[in-house]
Order: C-alpha cells, then sequence, then structure tokens
C-alpha cells in the first residue's frame, strides 16, 4: 500500500478533517454540559424544539423519523447536531445563485405546447406526466428527436467519441465523476483539438465525485488546455459542515443537435476497461433533434449560474448548427431533478409510472433505499397483477449499502415484486420501462440521495422506439440475474435488528 499517496489523497484528509469535527463538537458539548445542570437542561430543551421543529415541516417522512430517533438517543446534544448538520436544504448563496439563473432562463424553457396536446390525444395519464414535468421542472416534451439506447457504456463511448470528432461549434459535458484513465484520455485527446480548432468547449465535473480520482484543482489545468472547466460545488471541510448537494447528472451535447446521457461517467470501469465488481452493465441514451434543447438549458443553466457568459441564447438552439428537419418516433422529455424546491420530481415521475402500469414494470437500480411511498407504489403495482421486476447488483460497490439494499427485499417480495441480482457483476443502470410505451433512461438512482439530495437528469419516454430496445434489454438482463427468493432475506434476530437500524439511518447516509 502506498502511505504517502492515501495520507495525501483528499478524500482522507476531508474525512479525517470531518471526523475530527464531528469529535470536536461532541468533546466540546460534553464539556460544557458537565459545567451547569442548567446548561444541560438547555441543551435537553434544545433537543425538545428541535424535535418539534423537525415534525413541522414538510420533508420527507423517512428522513424526519430518522433525526428525531438519533435526537431521542442523544437527548444531551442531539439538537445541536441536528443543527449543524440536519439541514439538508441547500446554501442560500447556493439557491439565491441558481435561481437567478433559472429566472434569466425562463423564457427559453416555453414549448409550443404541441407535443404534449398530441399526447392528450393519444393517453391523458401518459401526458399528465409530461405535463407534471413540465410544471415541476419547467422542461417540456418534444417530437422529432431520434432516440438510441444503449445497452452498455462501451458502445455509447464510441458513439460519444465519434459525436465529439464531428463537433464544430461547441462541446458542453456535466460528469459526476471523472478518472484519469484510458477512457478520459481519448476523451481529453479530442477535446484538445477541438479547442485549437475553435470549438468552444466546456467542463463541469462534481468536486466531490472526483476528489479521489483527479489532482486538486484540476479544473486549472483543462483551463490551460483552453477547455473551460468548473468544478461544481469545492470540497471545502471546515466551512461546508454537510457536503450534500452533488451534481450527479452525466450529460454531453454536442452543437446542440446531439446530446447523451444515461448513467455512464467518465471512468474506464463504465466501459469495463477496468473490471472492479465483474462485468459493469450500465446504460445510457442519445438523441438528435428537438429533444436536445432541454439538455442544453440544463447544461447552461448550472454554468451561467457561476460563470454568466451567455447573454443570448438562440445560437444553441437544435436547428441552428443543423439545418436539415429532425424527425424521430414518439416523444421525448429530458428532464432536471434537483434539491432547490423540495419536490421529488424524479420520484414522482417513477411512482407514476407504477400507478399507470398495466401488464409489467422493469426496473434497474444500482441501489434499492426506498421511502414509504415508493415501496406503497412498488407493491400495490405487483398486488393488482402487475408483473413488477427489479434488477440490482450481484456484485456490490459498497457492502453496507449492499445489505441496506437488501433489506427492503422482503416487504416487495412478499408482495409479489420479483428482484433479480444481476449475475455477472455490477448494475449501474437507472432506468424504468412500462407496457411497452414508457420509460426513463438518466442518472437517478432509488436511493435517498438521488431523490432528494442531488442534481440528477433522466430522459422521459413515451411510444418512442427506444423504449422497445430498452424492454428487449430488461428481459436479457434478467435472464442473466438471478431470482431472489423470500427465504434468502431471514437474518436471524442480530441480522434482522442490523437491517431495521440501517433502513432507519438511511435517509442520513
Amino acid at each position: 500500500m502506498n502511505y504517502k499517496k492515501m495520507i495525501t489523497n483528499r478524500i482522507w484528509v476531508t474525512a479525517l478533517i470531518l471526523i475530527l469535527q464531528v469529535v470536536w463538537i461532541v468533546v466540546a458539548l460534553l464539556k460544557l454540559s458537565s459545567y451547569s445542570v442548567w446548561i444541560n437542561v438547555g441543551f435537553s430543551v434544545l433537543s425538545i424544539l428541535m424535535v418539534l421543529y423537525i415534525i413541522g415541516k414538510e420533508e420527507n417522512a423517512a428522513y424526519k423519523i430518522a433525526w428525531i430517533i438519533l435526537i431521542l438517543c442523544l437527548p444531551l446534544f442531539g439538537g445541536l447536531l441536528y443543527i449543524f448538520f440536519g439541514n439538508k436544504n441547500p446554501s442560500k448563496k447556493m439557491r439565491k445563485r441558481m435561481n437567478l439563473a433559472h429566472r434569466r432562463l425562463e423564457r427559453e424553457f416555453k414549448g409550443d405546447g404541441r407535443a404534449l396536446d398530441e399526447m392528450r390525444s393519444l393517453d391523458e395519464r401518459a401526458a399528465g406526466i409530461s405535463a407534471y414535468l413540465e410544471g415541476a421542472s419547467d422542461y417540456c416534451a418534444h417530437r422529432d428527436t431520434d432516440v438510441t439506447y444503449y445497452p452498455v457504456g462501451e458502445i455509447m463511448f464510441r458513439d460519444m467519441l465519434e459525436a465529439m470528432e464531428q463537433a464544430e461549434y461547441y462541446i458542453f459535458l456535466e460528469y459526476f465523476i471523472v478518472e484519469e484513465g484510458i477512457m478520459w484520455n481519448k476523451v481529453l485527446e479530442v477535446l484538445e483539438r477541438k479547442v485549437s480548432q475553435g470549438v468552444d468547449v466546456r467542463m463541469i465535473y462534481d468536486d466531490m465525485g472526483c476528489v479521489a480520482l483527479l489532482p486538486q484543482n484540476y479544473h486549472k489545468i483543462l483551463e490551460e488546455k483552453g477547455i473551460k472547466c468548473m468544478a461544481f460545488n469545492p470540497v471545502v471541510p471546515f466551512l461546508s459542515m454537510a457536503m450534500n448537494h452533488r451534481d450527479h447528472r452525466k450529460i454531453l451535447v454536442v452543437d446542440g443537435h446531439t446530446a447523451f446521457t444515461g448513467g455512464i461517467n467518465l471512468a474506464d470501469e463504465y466501459i469495463n476497461l477496468k473490471q472492479r465488481f465483474g462485468h459493469w452493465k450500465d446504460t445510457g441514451v442519445r438523441l438528435v433533434g428537438e429533444g436536445v434543447w432541454n439538455f442544453t438549458l440544463m447544461f447552461l443553466e448550472m454554468w451561467n449560474t457561476y460563470r454568466k457568459e451567455d447573454t443570448r441564447m438562440e445560437q444553441f438552439r437544435p436547428h441552428v448548427h443543423h439545418p436539415a428537419p429532425f424527425s424521430g418516433s414518439g416523444y421525448v422529455q429530458p428532464f432536471g431533478d434537483n434539491p432547490l424546491d423540495n419536490e421529488p420530481v424524479a420520484e414522482n415521475v417513477y411512482i407514476e409510472i407504477l400507478n399507470q402500469a398495466r401488464h409489467y414494470c422493469y426496473i434497474f437500480t444500482p441501489y434499492l433505499i426506498v421511502d414509504n411511498e415508493m415501496k406503497l407504489a412498488l407493491s400495490l403495482a405487483a398486488k393488482r397483477g402487475v408483473d413488477v421486476r427489479i434488477v440490482t447488483p450481484g456484485i456490490p460497490d459498497k457492502p453496507l449499502v449492499f445489505r441496506l439494499t437488501r433489506s427492503n427485499y422482503a416487504p416487495l417480495l412478499r408482495a409479489g415484486v420479483k428482484i433479480y441480482e444481476y449475475t455477472p457483476g455490477f448494475i449501474h443502470a437507472k432506468s424504468y420501462v412500462c407496457d411497452d410505451e414508457l420509460g426513463v433512461v438518466g442518472s437517478i438512482n432509488m436511493d435517498y440521495r438521488s431523490l432528494y439530495l442531488h442534481f440528477e437528469c433522466g430522459t422521459f419516454l413515451y411510444r418512442s422506439r427506444a423504449v422497445l430496445d430498452l424492454k428487449r434489454d430488461s428481459i436479457e438482463t434478467i435472464k442473466k440475474s438471478r431470482p431472489v427468493s423470500l427465504r434468502e432475506c431471514r437474518t436471524g434476530l442480530f441480522g434482522g435488528l442490523l437491517d431495521a437500524l440501517l433502513r432507519v439511518l438511511a435517509p442520513l447516509f
């Protein structure tokens, strides 16, 4: 083991600093409370007030229950811990900046409404999902968009490189993870070449997602190469007590008319050049056409929140650099989800798809860490005869999280949900497909962080040919996976207690 590298690695330094902060707070409170009974009583009263405050907040019930239990277990200073660590809302500064950037772009989000009207004539409930997405996230539905579905990352990566090679005007990239290796080196080689040709290349990467994978201040290295770059929400341990709200999106936009998204980050395991947990199963989609505009706006909103470079948006529209008319089957609606509005957009879309399902709903997710609302939707769909199947990893990337995922199996299996574990390795895909008509492919895991805390993106598909491609891939993947039986979920007394504890604390992870 390279101890020098381990000591200087930013993620270890960050974790150590956070642990020291927590220890310092706890020791300071214990010392302070020992000086006076009144101080002790004051801390206890504060904890009671915090419990009442939490009960009154409009937040996810599981998150509130987790904090209430923690405060009741630590009545002396649980309330202060909530003040320091319990606020899952973005900072006022971040919220103000992003709201301002969104208002600047507000008129750009509006479509002509024709796609939604056509959807209403076909299926009122499917159109209802689209109307909800437009109302909640501002991203409208589009026609005339060709969608290509990718069952593995290596195939999508080949087309990503080809699209970037053909760029003439701009390339936008927004990723949670970027790691130096074969995949990123090939991307970087293309980006540097395109910069030399005058192409406007911009990149956003999440600082926490890359904290152990890239050198510190890597964005400055890219800037020196001519690539405009921003590290989102930089990790500053002493100034940021709770480093939530990561940019978990995966977006590539080329010249406004072509976009790629899904679960695929820019690191070698995503295209199976490096095997850490067996075969890495991931999925994605390419959009060519009008629907790309939503991804362009998504990127530009984040970019102009901090850089404020663009005053004219018309130059980025899909048709500007693609004079030929677009075509495509069905309707697409790329959408963003974020923690700014306290609206779990992605979870609501997932639940509504389950509520609409008549025949089947197949789901890929690397983590199954869900709240009561999602469990209820999955269970009710299965109980009314819908073939609900969920595929989770066969080889875990995080053992404790895998244990937490498995702890949610039993009630779903009892309700009739079928659960499979992907035998060849790790499934990182995040997708829903329902009744040959509805689908979602994106970056959104079925866990609390993705559904409530992160900046995420997805593509809602209705009657697109890609939906049937997603269905075929789901069936093939299920064939390669092992069905989980209820008997396997028996863990004994202590195992059951551990699972219960993990489920209670899951919203705090």
